[in-house]
């Protein structure tokens, strides 16, 4: 199978490097970063120096390959999606892009593509535990999605770095959050109703409310539904101060004669701070919780995460939990155990315990484990 990787960047270059080590799998590398593809060509892979915001040559690169597995910048993922459905290619995405996947649905099933959108860690994984535990309820009423990607060394004033596109991290500052209360889509700002968790070994971290349900807020039948980013204490602060005084603003001021988006200053002077720096070491934490009942009687699913960085394969903890899943799905597709044509979200992947099994058979090999607990009792999403 021959399959091109859109975007070499945090989370692409490892998945590519990952596929590589399949022998029945060509893989090529595209980005518009020469210096990006050095680093993979220095290892055998393939590459090819492409713009992927142009639509058009997105399709046409998509044409030559049997798959593809897409990582570009969330700004740039509807159309990218677009354009290789278009080229009647399957594909895995975990492009983190605001607009509503499912608008490509009837494109997808008449071209016959199965397009697994959203498959990262969070959303990805944590979507498909809860359609998981859906499947296993006879009724769904909570669930609560905790996630964060955190470095291990705090530095001030962010104690951050951005370990996916840092302009996804400034989305989800910004980006209002779609939350599930008594039954209906409910709309909160970004950074508000901010709890204090304590999660072993990082200690205690603030969690805030983020766009993470993504189709879940649709696709899922359940009262109460809510996703919360987490970060060291203090970083909700700094970003709030931000946003509210206009930093990651679109809208051009004008300065010195020159208009200029906030947003692109801000950035400037942000990313340089936030960036990752290869043998930076950092952990990815994660809980899901679902609850509801079975057989008459409450039941509680919840799945734990804990990873750090590889030292080992140099590889970042965040890459690996977000890019082995879409790996994992990629086989996981080869392999002919899910063949749903159209727009498919990971909680319709999690619906099908034989998939399940493989993803989390396929992580466990690369050394990102979950850890499942089953028990009676519901506190209405609270458990922590």
């Amino acid at each position: 199978m021959n399959i091109v990787v859109f975007g070499a960047g945090l989370v692409g270059a490892p998945m590519a490097i990952d596929l590589a080590k399949d022998n029945d799998i060509n893989v090529t590398v595209a980005d518009i970063d020469p210096g990006r593809l050095r680093g993979l060509e220095a290892r055998s892979i393939a590459t090819r120096e492409v713009d992927l915001s142009d639509a058009a040559g997105v399709e046409r690169l998509a044409g030559e390959f049997d798959f593809v597995l897409s990582a570009v910048p969330g700004f740039m993922g509807f159309k990218t999606l677009e354009a290789v459905i278009k080229a009647g290619k399957n594909v895995v995405d975990i492009a983190f892009f605001p607009e509503d996947p499912f608008l490509l649905d009837k494109l997808a099933k008449s071209q016959g593509v199965t397009a697994v959108v959203d498959c990262g860690v969070a959303p990805g994984m944590t979507n498909v535990f809860v359609g998981h535990a859906h499947r296993l309820l006879d009724e769904t009423h909570n669930v609560l999605i905790y996630v964060g990607g955190l470095p291990e060394c705090r530095e001030w004033p962010y104690e951050y770095k951005a370990v996916f596109s840092p302009a996804d991290v400034i989305e989800e500052y910004t980006r209002p959050a779609r939350l599930v209360e008594n039954g209906e889509i409910v709309i909160r700002p970004a950074l508000s109703e901010t709890e204090m968790l304590y999660f072993p070994p990082l200690g205690t971290l603030e969690a805030f409310n983020s766009d993470g349900l993504r189709t879940l807020a649709t696709t899922i039948d359940a009262p109460n539904m809510k996703e919360k980013t987490m970060r060291y204490p203090g970083h909700v602060e700094r970003m709030r101060m931000l946003r509210d005084t206009g930093f990651f603003s679109k809208e051009p001021v004008e300065v010195n004669g020159v208009k200029i988006r906030p947003l692109d200053f801000t950035s400037r002077l942000l990313f340089p701070k936030w960036k990752l720096e290869e043998g930076d070491a950092d952990y990815t934490v994660l809980k899901v919780i679902v609850e509801g009942r079975k057989d008459g009687k409450p039941r509680r699913y919840t799945w734990d995460l804990l990873d750090r960085y590889d030292p080992e394969t140099r590889t970042h903890s965040m890459a690996r939990t977000t890019g082995y899943t879409a790996t994992a799905a990629v086989r996981m597709l080869a392999a002919g155990l899910y063949k749903r044509t159209g727009i498919s979200p990971p909680e319709y992947v999690g619906e099908h315990p034989e998939c399940v099994e493989f993803l989390l058979d396929q992580l466990e090999e690369r050394g990102v484990v979950y850890t499942e607990t089953v028990d009676s009792g519901e506190s209405g999403a609270s458990a922590v």
